[in-house]
């Protein structure tokens, strides 16, 4: 959807999970063997991986500054429920947050925000406005307001939409 590189750190992981469904198409990596598989998934944990994956997305949209794209489980409260534990590395003392488990996704996506919100790189992680979008991307723009997940794609059909509403 999107020609941007991947976020930093353990937010690839939350970007990776957010982009398996294509709003346009309508096309869930979720859906296939393959794509659980991505993911440490099975069957059973489908359904949890959407919501979570949705209440993300909803997450990433007021990031950009757009409101939800629908009611969502918040964000706050799934992970609230995610194991997770102080690690010290031995070697150099540095200290992180880590899953308890590094199976479940939820505790895994948990971790990434947590190391996210320390570097301070997790506003960055935006949902394009696009209502058939809403891809996830890492903003790198210097001031960090960017819209679309590609001004290409995205961002040219909103200016052509906004162009042609102005009567031209």
């Amino acid at each position: 959807m999107t020609e941007r590189s991947p976020a930093p750190g353990g937010l690839a992981l939350v970007e990776s999970l957010v982009n398996t469904i294509d709003l346009e198409s309508g096309a869930d990596a979720l859906d296939t063997a393959e794509g659980r598989a991505r993911f440490g998934l099975t069957e059973p944990d489908v359904d949890a991986a959407r919501e979570l994956r949705e209440s993300l997305r909803a997450a990433l949209l007021a990031h950009a500054g757009h409101p939800p794209h629908r009611t969502v489980t918040p964000l706050a409260g799934l992970l609230a429920a995610a194991p997770l534990v102080v690690t010290v590395d031995p070697a150099d003392g540095s200290a992180a947050l880590a899953p308890a488990d590094e199976g479940p996704l939820l505790s895994r996506v948990a971790a990434a925000v947590a190391e996210a919100v320390v570097a301070g790189t997790w506003m960055r992680l935006k949902a394009c406005e696009a209502d058939t979008c809403h891809w996830a991307y890492y903003d790198r723009s210097p001031a960090g307001r960017s819209r679309w997940c590609s001004m290409q794609v995205c961002g040219a059909r909103a200016k052509m939409r906004r162009y042609r509403a102005k009567g031209a």
